[in-house]
C-alpha cells in the first residue's frame, strides 16, 4: 500500500507519544507536519537527528528543535518508589505504551525496556512517588533511542488507543440497554393524575434525549487516519 506524506512523516518519529510537539500523540504531529501546520522541530525526544530526518524527506533547512517544545535530552525512564506509591492507578492511566504495572491499591511498577521517557505519570501521581532517571549518560535523541524501540512503542499506542476505544464503546453499549430498559419501566407506569401524567411524559423525554445523543455518538464517523 502506498504510504501517504503523513505514513512516511510517522515512522520518522520516534514514537514516545510524550505530547511535547504540542499534540496528543506521534501520529497527530505527523499530520500536522503534513498539512503544513506545524514545523519539523518540534520533537525534543527526536533531537537534532530527527529534524534532519525530517527535514531530508521534506527538502527543508534543519533547524533547531524549538525551545518552546523543551530541549533534546539523554533519555530517561520512570522510577517508582515503591515504598510511597499509594496504588491510585493515575500513572497507569497516564501511559501512553502500558509500560506500568499495577492494579487499585496495589503497588505500582515501572517496566523500564517499554518506558519510553514522555513523563507524562509525573504530573498526575499525587504523592509525588515518580522519578525520571536519565539511563543514556551522554547520548540523546535517536542515539539514545532505537526504531526498533520506536516501532514497539508505536505498536503498544496504537493498541492501548484500541482497548480504549472498546471499553467507551462497551460503557455507551451498557449505557443504552440501560436507557432502554428505563424506557419501558416509564412506559409501564400506570398513571392516575395529569400531574403523574406529565412526570412521565417528562422522564420519557430525558430518557429519549440521552439515546438520541448516544445514538448520534455511535453514528458519528470515526477520525481518519489522515
Amino acid at each position: 500500500m502506498l504510504k501517504t506524506l503523513a505514513d512516511q512523516i510517522e515512522d520518522l518519529l520516534p514514537q514516545t507519544q510524550c505530547t511535547k510537539c504540542g499534540y496528543p500523540a506521534c501520529r497527530p504531529y505527523a499530520q500536522a507536519i503534513a498539512a503544513g501546520e506545524a514545523d519539523i522541530n518540534q520533537c525534543p525526544p527526536g533531537g537534532a537527528e530527527g529534524v534532519a530526518r525530517l527535514a531530508k524527506l521534506l527538502g527543508r533547512a534543519v533547524i533547531p528543535i524549538n525551545p518552546v517544545n523543551g530541549v533534546e535530552r539523554a533519555r530517561p525512564v520512570a522510577f517508582i518508589d515503591e515504598s510511597l506509591c499509594i496504588g491510585c492507578t493515575l500513572c497507569i492511566q497516564a501511559c501512553p505504551v502500558d509500560a506500568i504495572m499495577g492494579a487499585a491499591k496495589q503497588m505500582h511498577t515501572i517496566l523500564p525496556s517499554l518506558c519510553t521517557g514522555c513523563d507524562l505519570c509525573v504530573a498526575p501521581c499525587p504523592v509525588d512517588c515518580i522519578a525520571m532517571i536519565p539511563v543514556t549518560q551522554e547520548r540523546s535523541g535517536w542515539a539514545a533511542w532505537s526504531q526498533e524501540a520506536a516501532d514497539g512503542a508505536r505498536a503498544r499506542h496504537d493498541l492501548r488507543e484500541l482497548r480504549l476505544k472498546r471499553e467507551r464503546d462497551e460503557n455507551d453499549a451498557r449505557l443504552a440497554a440501560k436507557a432502554v430498559a428505563k424506557m419501558k419501566e416509564v412506559s409501564a407506569c400506570v398513571t392516575n393524575t395529569p400531574d403523574e401524567a406529565a412526570e412521565k411524559e417528562r422522564k420519557r423525554a430525558i430518557i429519549a434525549a440521552a439515546m438520541e445523543r448516544a445514538r448520534a455518538k455511535a453514528a458519528a464517523p470515526s477520525e481518519p487516519k489522515d
